[in-house]
């Protein structure tokens, strides 16, 4: 089995060693030695979350990812996720052809609903047509990167007749994933579409997206196509050992989960639920070793061709978002891909 390894961040608002939050100004920045660190330590993939609230530092990835594409020479860049629903799926496409251009063919975006709102009423759209509007947005979207020139209608916007959309990315397409957190609906999608599938497992065992994947590959065979890439992305933290990743990695999850949570009518997360998340759930929290046992055993029974680890959480602090990417370039990915060669 061959593994592509990659990381996830939502560029969350950092705190200094006062515990002050920083600038998202110098979140940004931060993010881009991230990047740079994550290329020349061989990770395989860089993927930069759009979200539009007070907490999280990165509204346009595109422009994120373009900075780091000047300094950084083979890793892969993109989204984790572009909502979709909320843009306008020609300038997405634009967007992504430039930053192709300028990463010389790096560039892949991954395709969501988001599990955020926010940006409904911050650009003008009608939550009640929230299926709609991301069904017909990305249908347009695959034309794009299919046709040229393109003809396109829907209920939404105007029709495309015979219209050309510059640039065009030199390889012909760009990589595009639809990432999914646990609907059976989009999972049909993906496979209508013929685009691989990115699984967002942040809550609960991995093994229980078994079936999702299982429906994936009936639905393309149903289609008469082979089965595209199936990806997962979850949230862990990397330290020298177990017990101070966990210590490390706690209180800084614990306050994202539980600021989210109450937006969303959860209960504050006790440190034993955290605790249970890691020993059988989605968080891939531990020493270098133990990251690499749980990456293998997930990717060898989802069949996964990508894993990407989202390490940044709430305040945790640069300096230990960058160690946790050196002891997972350095320890994890060749660590987990021995083992998967062993099988």
């Amino acid at each position: 089995m061959t593994l592509e390894l990659g990381l996830d961040t939502f560029g969350d608002v950092t705190r200094d060693a006062a515990g002050a939050e920083l600038p998202q100004a110098q979140v940004l920045r931060d993010l881009v030695e991230q990047g740079v660190l994550a290329d020349r330590l061989g990770v395989d993939f860089l993927g930069v979350g759009e979200h539009h609230r007070a907490d999280f530092a990165v509204s346009a990835p595109e422009v994120l990812l373009a900075a780091i594409a000047a300094r950084t020479t083979r890793i892969r860049l993109g989204s984790a996720v572009t909502v979709l629903s909320s843009d306008d799926p020609i300038r997405v496409y634009q967007r992504f052809a430039t930053l192709d251009a300028v990463s010389n063919g790096r560039a892949e975006v991954i395709v969501g609903r988001g599990s955020f709102t926010e940006s409904f009423p911050l650009f003008g759209y009608d939550l009640s047509l929230y299926e709609e509007l991301f069904e017909q947005k990305l249908d347009l979207f695959v034309a794009l990167l299919r046709q040229d020139p393109v003809n396109w209608s829907g209920r939404l916007r105007p029709p495309l007749n015979d219209q050309r959309v510059f640039p065009r990315p030199q390889s012909g397409t760009i990589k595009t994933w639809i990432g999914v957190g646990g609907s059976p609906e989009s999972v049909v999608r993906a496979a209508r579409h013929r685009l691989p599938l990115m699984l967002a497992i942040i809550g609960g065992e991995p093994m229980r997206f078994k079936p999702y994947v299982e429906l994936y590959r009936r639905a393309c065979a149903q289609l008469g196509i082979e089965t595209p890439e199936i990806g997962v992305h979850s949230p862990g933290y990397v330290a020298a050992t177990d017990a101070a990743a966990r210590d490390e990695f706690y209180a800084d999850y614990k306050a994202m989960r539980d600021r989210i949570g109450a937006e969303r009518g959860w209960p504050p997360m006790a440190r034993a639920e955290y605790e249970r998340e890691i020993e059988t759930g989605s968080l891939y929290v531990g020493s270098p070793e133990t990251v690499a046992g749980k990456i293998a055993a997930t990717a060898r029974a989802l069949s996964l061709s990508r894993f990407d680890l989202k390490y940044s959480a709430g305040g945790l602090s640069h300096a230990r978002q960058m160690r946790c990417i050196e002891l997972y370039a350095g320890e994890v990915m060749p660590r987990a891909r021995a083992l998967l060669a062993a099988g």
